[in-house]
């Protein structure tokens, strides 16, 4: 538990993402990073020394077992997403996790299982959620008439057939890596779960999907069309209405800032998005406030995941069921 209003937080993984994440958590008002951890020491100590961290760990396990840790920022390859949230649940930690948690609806339902059961917090890390460009874009949707579609793009170029983001045995591919926010996206818009959805693909020398392109067919008759790839450099969220679209050039990473409605700018002041996610975390474990995305959330994530990449394998359209 914690000691105080401040919870005190561990780092699984010194990569990109985490340094992302310990940056945005180092403005945070009600948490502070304490550790992180690494196979690689070296790796781990200049992480530390780099975002003023103050104990690294030699390993997963060892930052597990510190009892001066609330809670846990996993920021390893996606294969190990599940495995270590299991291990960071059974030592008694808060878990944010980053996405995508998984493609398995199965282990989603038992992290939050497990989550519930032991009192803690567990939250997937799609941090463009939390930012006043979101919560205003969602705030002017009702402005577009009846919601008629979606279309959510995410896309960059990787030119390494090494990159981790390329190893099938670490669950790469476009559609875990940049088509999540994809789906998150359309999700969040239609404000329901797919009913059905298509999924093509185009793979790498490695075998995972290169460029992935889906429709999602929600019960109301809105039709989300997603594309997601390591090809090209484009990211968009649209909702096209039955009076005009709502567009948001920059959802993802929210470096631009700002909206467009029908041909109108409508600014919008920006916020670290990792600042505000580690804060809204911090607040659920303190009791100060609900977590934004739970274990809804994550399930209809890796529900639908699963059927896009089954649709993609058969050539079929892949029912979700009720």
């Amino acid at each position: 538990m914690t000691t105080s209003r401040i919870v005190r937080w561990g780092i699984l993984g010194p990569g990109r993402i985490s340094a992302r994440l310990a940056e945005g958590a180092g403005h945070a008002t009600n948490a502070t990073v304490v550790a992180v951890g690494s196979r690689n020491r070296a790796r781990a100590a200049e992480f530390a020394s780099r975002f003023g961290i103050g104990r690294v760990h030699e390993s997963y396990e060892a930052l597990l077992a510190d009892p001066q840790i609330d809670a846990v920022y996993i920021g390893t390859p996606n294969s190990l997403h599940h495995p270590q949230t299991m291990q960071a649940l059974a030592a008694g930690k808060h878990v944010l996790c980053e996405k995508p948690y998984s493609r398995h609806p199965e282990q989603v339902v038992e992290a939050y299982d497990s989550a519930a059961a032991a009192g803690l917090v567990l939250m997937e890390a799609f941090m463009w959620r939390h930012t006043p460009q979101v919560r205003r874009f969602v705030e002017l949707l009702p402005e577009i008439g009846e919601l008629v579609s979606i279309r959510a793009t995410f896309s960059f170029v990787i030119a390494d057939e090494g990159d981790v983001r390329m190893d099938p045995g670490l669950n790469g591919g476009s559609l875990m890596d940049v088509g999540c926010y994809c789906v998150s996206g359309s999700r969040l818009v239609a404000a329901e779960e797919p009913a059905a959805v298509f999924g093509v693909q185009t793979l790498a020398p490695s075998g995972v999907d290169r460029a992935f392109s889906g429709l999602l067919r929600f019960p109301s008759g809105v039709v989300a069309e997603i594309v997601a790839g390591f090809t090209s450099n484009h990211r968009s969220l649209e909702a096209i209405g039955s009076r005009g679209n709502l567009l948001l050039g920059d959802p993802w990473l929210g470096e631009q800032g700002g909206i467009t409605l029908g041909g109108r700018q409508i600014a919008v002041e920006s916020e670290d998005a990792y600042r505000l996610e580690v804060e809204n975390m911090s607040a659920a474990i303190l009791g100060d406030a609900k977590q934004l995305l739970g274990r809804a959330d994550a399930l209809g994530q890796a529900r639908t995941i699963e059927a896009l990449y089954r649709s993609a394998a058969s050539g079929s359209e892949v029912s979700l069921g009720a």
